[in-house]
C-alpha cells in the first residue's frame, strides 16, 4: 500500500477510473452481444437498431479514452460487414 498522500490519491483515482471504465467496456460488450443475438434471429429491423445501438457503445468508449480510436474503428467495422451480409441474405 502506498505511504506518501499522493500517492494514496492516485491509488484513490486510479480505483474510481478502473470502475467506471468497466462500466463502459462492459455496456459496449453486452450491446455486442445483443447484436449478435438479433442477427442470429434475422429479424432486420432488431438487427438495425442494435447495431446503431453498438455502433453508439463503441464510439462513447473511444471518446472516453476507454478503447483505442483504431479499435473502435476494426469494431465498428466488423459488425458493419457482419450486419451487411445478415440483412443482404
Amino acid at each position: 500500500m502506498a505511504h506518501h498522500k499522493s500517492a494514496i490519491k492516485r491509488h484513490r483515482q486510479n480505483e474510481k477510473r478502473r470502475l467506471q471504465n468497466r462500466v463502459v467496456k462492459t455496456r459496449m460488450k453486452t450491446v455486442t452481444k445483443k447484436l449478435v443475438q438479433a442477427e442470429k434471429s434475422g429479424d432486420s429491423q432488431a438487427i438495425l437498431n442494435e447495431y446503431i445501438r453498438a455502433k453508439s457503445a463503441i464510439d462513447k468508449a473511444a471518446k472516453k479514452g476507454v478503447i483505442h480510436p483504431n479499435t473502435a474503428s476494426r469494431k465498428k467495422s466488423r459488425l458493419a460487414k457482419s450486419v451487411n451480409k445478415t440483412v443482404a441474405a
